[in-house]
């Protein structure tokens, strides 16, 4: 059984740990809850646990599927969130799910892919009793706030990146490889921006939707300062768009530049070389009368000629900024 933890709790204080076969108390009064942490179980495993608590069985379907995009659903007394993590594996940012199944009494939690337990929940939460006092629906907010926590240190290390990047690309330009990367890290931020986004609108319903059953009025400001950590998120991942297109764009502008600046010491180059090869073209000429073929500084001039006219050009060119 992949039960990472079962606990009973009354009034927000912890009862005891439960076992595998008492999972569910037949003498369970107002202020009792449970809760269960279980990690990528099977499909009998999570029946099991199905039975114990009357879970709906699209709401399993979906939490064994572990592909599912962030969501709420009401299923009569019971509430059904998927949320999705997120952890950075070297420049690809790799989701995981977290299905949540919330009761009257009870709250059940189903990992896939994530690296990161919810232990550190669990002991802050038996900490405060007056918080957990407030049952499945306070831990609900809880589980979800540490899963929109764990995206600001991706977001922060894909940032860093991303700033370097931009600082580099004015003095040296990116390479094949360079380019190939930054736009495979431009598709990760983007597909990262919209599974954030679904996760603004599970919020958002959990914060404002009456509707949504075992959602206390008390605990309603808890999920809206969820919201306003994923819209930061997202807010943030919209600058990391920007900046990518910004390196994309500033990368091509520069290349270009680069380009312009040999094309035109080229163009120079080729100029200055046109004044020696006109003027000895003019004195390769085969002719058997030319007033300078008697001359004896006529040599002498037309290297003059050539120095000197090579010389003009070239202090032109350097003049206007061609070299």
């Amino acid at each position: 059984m992949p039960i990472m933890a079962a606990r009973h709790y009354n009034n927000g204080q912890l009862v005891r740990e439960l076992g595998p076969d008492d999972i569910v108390s037949d003498n369970c009064d107002a202020d009792d809850f449970f809760w269960l942490g279980l990690y990528e179980p099977t499909p009998g495993e999570l029946e099991a646990i199905a039975k114990r608590f009357g879970l709906h069985p699209l709401a399993v379907e979906d939490a064994l599927k572990a592909n599912q995009l962030p969501k709420v659903e009401a299923y009569g007394d019971q509430l059904f969130v998927i949320a999705r993590t997120a952890n950075l594996e070297g420049d690809t940012i790799e989701p995981g799910e977290t299905a949540i199944f919330a009761g009257p009494h009870f709250l059940v939690s189903v990992r896939h892919g994530s690296a990161r337990t919810h232990t550190a929940v669990r002991s802050r939460l038996e900490s405060l009793p007056a918080k957990l006092a407030h049952g499945p629906d306070y831990v609900l907010y809880a589980i979800l706030d540490f899963i929109i926590d764990g995206y600001f240190p991706v977001i922060d290390a894909i940032e860093d990146r991303m700033l370097l990047l931009e600082e580099s690309v004015m003095d040296t330009p990116l390479d094949a490889v360079e380019i190939r990367h930054l736009y495979a890290q431009r598709h990760e931020i983007i597909r990262f921006q919209r599974l954030v986004g679904l996760m603004k609108e599970v919020a958002g319903r959990l914060a404002t939707d009456d509707d949504l059953p075992n959602i206390d009025a008390a605990v309603r400001p808890f999920f809206r300062d969820i919201w306003d950590h994923v819209q930061r998120a997202e807010f943030r991942l919209t600058s990391l768009r920007d900046i990518a297109a910004s390196v994309i764009e500033t990368n091509g502008l520069l290349e270009q530049q680069r380009q312009g600046v040999i094309t035109r010491q080229l163009a120079a180059w080729a100029a200055i070389l046109a004044v020696p090869t006109a003027i000895a073209g003019i004195y390769g000429m085969n002719f058997d009368f030319m007033p300078e073929l008697g001359w004896k500084l006529g040599y002498p001039y037309a290297l003059g000629l050539i120095f000197g006219g090579s010389a003009l050009v070239f202090w032109r060119f350097k003049h206007i900024g061609w070299l």
